[in-house]
């Protein structure tokens, strides 16, 4: 189990470099400054591991994602009917930013656990 617990909690930053760069490849620009700033905060983030660093990173992700669910559901009650095109955006765009949210409510205890730990030594 602990074995479990420690792959869970060694996967957020990757599993978020990954959603960033997939944000990146569908934004469709060569040079995107917010890709490439979240990128390196990431992996300043894995090298140096600091506490408020490791939890303000996905709060703000998870405020974005917020954001981007509301833009979602707006975008997909535009189409007239709900046909292919509207159900791969909504489940693609819902399983992309849950799925970010749920690794960044994974760090954020990664995070407030280290710091716990930190506190009790």
């Amino acid at each position: 189990m602990k074995l479990f617990k420690k792959i869970i909690l060694s996967l957020p930053e990757y599993l978020l470099i990954a959603a960033v760069l997939f944000y990146w490849m569908s934004a469709g620009l060569a040079i995107n400054y917010i890709a490439i700033g979240l990128l390196i905060a990431i992996v300043l983030q894995m090298k140096y591991k600091n506490k408020v660093v490791g939890i303000a990173i996905p709060t703000l992700l998870i405020l974005t994602c917020l954001y981007m669910l509301l833009a979602l559901i707006s975008e997909v009650r535009e189409f007239p009917n709900f046909n292919s095109e509207a159900q791969t955006l909504l489940f693609v765009g819902l399983f992309y930013f849950l799925a970010t949210i749920l690794v960044s409510i994974i760090m954020i205890y990664k995070y407030v656990g280290l710091s716990i730990k930190q506190l009790s030594n």
